[in-house]
């Protein structure tokens, strides 16, 4: 085969068009990766001596259940949530096919946990039979659902009309729906902080609230929140907002409110938004509080785009931020969890190829609902299965639930920003090898995060595990704290003092360094009841400076006010 742009003997020299070559190296690059997979996925098994119990174990379960449907020795009481209605148990033929369910449930996961081989092809193996696993159970199918069909008869076919309605609804939106969206409206019941925008531009509004109190921290608050999701998480409602709650402390609070991409900003990359985001979110709230540094928190990814712009800075002699608050963030990104199953170089480079800087258009779009979509898969029964059951076959309306209405209104990404991040990230893991990796021209070395940090992270995260939000305790090299808050991503995070909810873990009398493996950590740490805020926001005090009187306008004469929170980008959908 003759090289790109070279001519056969013969043959008329033929001219490939701009990009070709490229496009054809990552095809070929793909094809390699993609047929690795499948060759590891071919090469597991299972140890005959282990299949055989297996199917030992199965056959003496399954007669029992068989010999206890016909007999009914006991009543049948299943511990999973889905089968617990009263229906279930009541109805032989449910029961049965419910127990049956359950074991051949149990089976397909004990074989799967068995084979041998690539353990990243075993991963996807699990991943795979757990998602074929959940999506089979009789609960979701209205002929093998015996609660659903009880109250069909009850209702009278009503709850059948209304789940056709529902399911009817649901395509036109394209989303499924897991609470009532209607009762929700941004800027009125969600989002209601007060506030102005004193500063926008093509990717962000900033919003600086308004005070709650006659001093203020003389250290102004940044909040550099996911552009993955809207910034309201913070501010949902008054009795659980991370906003509200700072400015009810003294503090002088800003907010990044990132715009949901369209196509103009199709070709934006990582670099674009570390200076044309965090960069300029940082300089304008120094402007217009004058302080020479600011506090500033990083939730999620808007955590690793904090880290690594404030690398940057530092390797600039730059030092915007006094101290830094990383919640549920990866620095080191070398334990995803169960992430890792969806990325590979096949994907990557599909992904490289289609809506990244290589691709035709030179960018593209990754829209908001096929994030949404391959989040909730990552705990189907609990954000996808539970709603078909109520939605499609009970025909009840989801209750409304402010976080997952903040859930379901999901952005888009650029193309070259969501290639970037996620061959840097979570393929090669570059962003903790020192030069790695460059950031607006600059050679990233995230070891310059000297300031005080404070980490946090969640004990049931399927997103960043707990153990990887601690990994950054050994990456930034100032004074740190760790704190690990109980349940998950979201609702860890957001988990207001006055619930009394929960409980968070903080390092123990024992020993107050933080050791290289959190399981170290976590067996001398101590649990204690409640929220894990007043230990932030005692931690914060310590750097926001004096109180000095509070601003009694928003803005300065260089940032006017623009409109009132929370602005309009926040409004876009995708």
């Amino acid at each position: 085969m003759s090289q790109s742009g070279a001519s056969a003997p013969g043959w008329p020299k033929m001219d490939l068009p701009a990009g070709a070559s490229a496009m054809t190296e990552a095809a070929e690059a793909m094809g390699r990766s993609l047929g690795a997979t499948i060759q590891s996925i071919a090469g597991l098994s299972v140890p005959p001596e282990e299949m055989q119990r297996i199917q030992q174990d199965y056959v003496q379960q399954a007669t029992s259940l068989w010999n206890q449907a016909i007999d009914r020795q006991a009543e049948w009481k299943p511990a999973d949530k889905r089968f617990a209605a009263p229906e279930w148990s009541a109805n032989p033929a449910a029961a049965f096919t419910a127990s049956m369910y359950l074991l051949n449930s149990r089976t397909l996961r004990r074989l799967a946990d068995a084979l041998q081989g690539d353990d990243k092809a075993r991963e996807r193996v699990r991943f795979a039979v757990q998602q074929w696993v959940d999506a089979s159970a009789p609960s979701n199918f209205l002929a093998l659902n015996p609660e659903a069909l009880k109250k069909a008869l009850d209702t009278g076919g009503t709850s059948i009309t209304q789940g056709v309605q529902q399911l009817l609804h649901d395509l036109r939106q394209g989303h499924l729906s897991q609470t009532d969206e209607s009762v929700f409206h941004v800027g009125q019941n969600v989002a209601t902080s007060a506030g102005q925008v004193v500063f926008e531009n093509a990717f962000f509004q900033l919003i600086e609230y308004a005070p709650l109190t006659d001093k203020v921290y003389e250290r102004p608050f940044l909040f550099v929140p996911p552009c993955i999701n809207k910034f309201y998480i913070l501010d949902l409602q008054p009795e659980n907002s991370v906003v509200r709650h700072l400015v009810s402390q003294g503090h002088r609070v800003f907010m990044v409110s990132w715009v949901n991409p369209d196509e103009s900003l199709s070709q934006a990359t990582w670099d674009d938004y570390v200076e044309q985001g965090v960069f300029e979110a940082l300089r304008v709230t120094r402007d217009i509080t004058g302080a020479d540094q600011v506090n500033a928190l990083g939730f999620c990814v808007g955590g690793t785009m904090l880290a690594t712009a404030l690398a940057t800075l530092a390797a600039r002699g730059e030092h915007p931020v006094a101290s830094l608050t990383l919640l549920t963030a990866f620095l080191d990104f070398s334990q995803t969890g169960i992430m890792d199953v969806f990325v590979d170089e096949a994907m990557v480079r599909m992904r490289e190829m289609t809506m990244g800087p290589d691709s035709p258009k030179g960018g593209g779009l990754m829209r908001g609902g096929d994030l949404a979509a391959t989040f909730s898969f990552l705990r189907p029964n609990d954000l996808v299965w539970n709603y078909v059951v109520g939605n499609y076959l009970k025909g009840e309306p989801p209750p409304a639930f402010d976080l997952l209405y903040w859930n379901s209104d999901s952005t888009n990404l650029p193309g070259p920003f969501y290639t970037w991040y996620l061959r840097n990230t979570y393929l090669e893991n570059k962003l903790v090898q020192p030069g790695a990796v460059e950031v607006c021209g600059e050679p990233l070395d995230l070891g310059l995060l000297d300031m005080p940090t404070f980490i946090y992270g969640s004990r049931e995260d399927h997103i960043v595990p707990w153990e990887s939000a601690y990994a950054s305790t050994q990456v930034v090299q100032g004074p740190k704290t760790f704190v690990l808050g109980a349940s998950g991503h979201i609702a860890g995070v957001i988990n207001p003092p006055e619930k009394k909810k929960r409980s968070h873990w903080v390092s123990g009398e024992v020993a107050r360094a933080l050791p290289e493996h959190a399981s170290d950590w976590l067996s001398t740490a101590e649990e204690r009841p409640g929220s894990w805020w007043p230990v932030w926001t005692e931690w914060l005090s310590k750097h926001a400076g004096r109180q000095v009187a509070a601003p009694t306008r928003p803005g300065s004469r260089a940032h006017p006010p623009i409109e009132a929170a929370p602005g309009r980008y926040v409004l876009r959908k995708a």
